[in-house]
């Protein structure tokens, strides 16, 4: 989810981490008040900052969790799940999508452009 989306959809954020904990995640930061922030990744020139939207631990794996959410910036949210994706792969985490009905098809899409082979993860 990019910044801009945050501020509206701070209860998907909120669902998502309660289901995370169901699911036995733990040591969970998230980029949402009341939580630790995941760490962030800048651009060497400053402009941008990328921030996962949750990361959480499982088995002493670490996984990075970004909710596929309808954006008005989707060049943006691509730019971001790729980073994440290619730091995943060098630090040997995982990389899940959780999304929510009404987003499935704008998730996909994304996915798609990407070429990005993810499980969804429904809300």
């Amino acid at each position: 989810m990019v910044t801009i989306d945050k501020k509206e959809h701070t209860d998907i954020l909120e669902q998502s981490i309660k289901h995370l904990k169901y699911l036995g995640f733990e040591n969970i930061k998230a980029d949402l008040e009341g939580y630790e922030s995941p760490n962030s990744f800048t651009k060497k020139n400053g402009e941008i900052t990328i921030t996962p939207d949750i990361t959480a631990f499982k088995r002493s794996r670490k996984y990075f969790f970004e909710l596929g959410i309808k954006s008005k910036k989707p060049n943006l949210l691509k730019t971001k799940w790729r980073l994440i994706d290619v730091v995943s792969r060098m630090k040997n985490s995982r990389f899940k999508i959780i999304t929510t009905r009404g987003h499935y098809s704008f998730t996909n899409k994304i996915l798609d452009d990407l070429n990005l082979d993810k499980t969804l993860i429904k809300i």
